[in-house]
């Protein structure tokens, strides 16, 4: 997939004023501290989409993005640690909880994993979550220009041995670096051969 154009839309502290519902919807989401952003701009060829921070938690909204005048790419805010007060932190949890499940036209949520560390509890947490919920998403491992592509590989393995204690298939996996800007064409192919589907298959989201 080439990027003609990726152009910010709106911020939305609540599900419900989100953008009309009408094209599909991928949403990226992960721990505030995994270089969602970072990704998020080596993905769409811009440097400067989505904004990044040297503060953990610093997105506190729903960001909206349409790509090729054709889907949106959605920046949720991170989960887990950020610099907030437990109650800004519940309503963090509880807009993305909604958002996730009620948002009709999201096709796929990009759960990104830092390779650097081992399986963490809230990553695995999350992921379970979302399989319980129904919820098609796909795990993206970031950083991994951080590490020799050796320990890379192992990471991402363990974690593989991880998940197959509780699920017996694992969805896609892609493994990235905004830095090096590996990975996204992956992704982004994932999200052609989709969105074809859908246009192929006169898929609609209206209720």
């Amino acid at each position: 997939m080439v990027i003609k154009t990726a152009n910010f839309v709106k911020s939305s502290g609540k599900w419900q004023e989100c953008p009309e519902p009408t094209m599909p919807e991928y949403a990226f989401i992960g721990r505030s501290n995994v270089g969602k952003s970072s990704l998020i701009n080596a993905i769409m060829n811009h440097k400067d989409l989505a904004k990044t921070s040297g503060t953990p938690g610093k997105t506190q909204l729903i960001n909206h993005f349409l790509v090729n005048e054709d889907w949106y790419l959605t920046d949720l805010p991170g989960y887990g640690y950020a610099k907030v007060s437990k109650s800004i932190r519940k309503d963090f949890e509880k807009l993305i909880t909604n958002y996730i499940l009620n948002r009709r036209n999201l096709v796929n949520l990009f759960v990104l994993v830092d390779s650097r560390h081992t399986p963490q509890k809230i990553d695995l947490e999350f992921i379970q979550w979302c399989g319980e919920s129904g919820v098609p998403f796909s795990i993206v491992f970031t950083k991994v220009d951080k590490l020799k592509p050796n320990v890379a590989i192992q990471n991402v393995e363990n974690y593989k041995n991880e998940l197959h204690k509780t699920w017996e298939d694992l969805p896609e996996l892609y493994v990235t670096s905004a830095e090096k800007k590996t990975g996204g064409d992956e992704i982004l192919n994932f999200i052609q051969k989709t969105n074809e589907f859908l246009k192929n298959n006169n898929v609609s989201f209206d209720e």
